[in-house]
């Protein structure tokens, strides 16, 4: 029963992030900085009271919102994916889901950063997974250690498509630490090589202080 449950709210979970960001994509078109406080504003309430929360108990208790920075539109960007001039693959262990598989789609270059690689998830539903780590992992007051996931298309992370079809909006200001920075029992791929710049991405989410 609890397995059942536990399937059941997870599937909840995804559903709300879906719809979260079909609300972010919607109000995008126009309004970018109105998106980003209809993001924060669902995660923050996810996160507060949501099951499947990545927070632990005492964490959630005294929980007040997710440190977000606020929004910069020179952050936001639509990129061409460069096709990459030979095929790469890479796999990921994971103590709950075992090896997951990527390949490489491309590469984006960011002004100001340098390029990311942009990586498709061959495993059964496919998805696109765009995870940055930059000069504020780690850092007192920064970002994750192992990283930001700006797209993880597969579990609704998805900012949509720029004016061509072979370009994405990636828009760091959405930038988000994954699961397994606030309960180290989930299990999250991290930032390759690739996905790694020097400068520091001064918007998107924060660790707690």
């Amino acid at each position: 029963m609890t397995a059942t449950l536990g399937a059941l709210q997870l599937a909840d979970w995804r559903r709300r992030v879906f719809g979260l960001y079909a609300g972010v994509r919607h109000l995008n078109v126009h309004d970018p900085a109105k998106g980003h406080e209809l993001w924060k504003s669902g995660r923050d309430e996810l996160f507060a009271g949501h099951p499947q929360s990545p927070l632990l108990p005492d964490d959630r208790a005294r929980f007040t919102g997710l440190d977000v920075a606020s929004y910069d539109p020179d952050w936001r960007f639509e990129l061409e994916v460069r096709r990459p001039d030979e095929p790469q693959r890479m796999v990921v262990d994971s103590s709950n889901d075992g090896p997951i598989p990527f390949s490489l789609v491309g590469t984006v270059r960011i002004p100001y950063l340098g390029t990311l690689d942009v990586w498709r998830l061959t495993a059964y539903g496919g998805g696109i997974f765009l995870p940055v780590k930059d000069g504020l992992a780690g850092a007192p007051g920064g970002t994750y250690g192992g990283g930001r996931y700006l797209l993880d298309t597969i579990k609704g992370a998805d900012l949509g498509s720029g004016g061509d079809d072979d370009s994405l909006v990636v828009d760091l200001n959405f930038a988000y630490n994954p699961s397994c920075a606030y309960d180290p029992s989930w299990s999250c791929p991290l930032a390759p090589p690739g996905n790694t710049v020097r400068e520091e991405i001064p918007v998107g989410e924060r660790m707690p202080r």
